[in-house]
């Protein structure tokens, strides 16, 4: 049954009702649920889409880091240098955007470079 046949099957259950203080509750359960369902048929729910691309990173080493800033500051350059990744950088903003893991070796040689 669709949203269309609830709506007049709802409808139909309230026009055959009787109004009287001992159907109010009944009345006002029966207005929700029609309520419900326009709502439904204006705006569709949103069903569950796919979900972006994921990533795990084996624990090792002694710390896990996460670069959070504006956008176009340099973080995916920054990450390329230090983690030896290929990450995409441009100059429009939200150019990467997935996440990237990468691990720092011991031997940080690009760190001075890049400061």
């Amino acid at each position: 049954m669709g949203i269309l046949e609830k709506i007049a099957e709802i409808e139909r259950e309230i026009a055959r009702t009787q109004k009287n203080k001992a159907t109010e509750y009944h009345l006002g359960l029966l207005k929700a649920k029609l309520a419900k369902y326009r709502a439904q048929l204006l705006e569709p729910t949103k069903s569950a889409g796919a979900k972006g691309e994921g990533f795990d990173v084996m624990k090792s080493g002694d710390a896990r880091v996460a670069l959070i800033g504006f956008p176009s500051v340099g973080k995916s350059t920054f990450l390329s240098l230090m983690t030896s990744t290929a990450s995409e950088a441009a100059s429009y903003e939200f150019t990467t955007l997935t996440c990237i893991p990468g691990v720092i070796e011991k031997t940080c040689s690009g760190l001075l470079a890049f400061i």
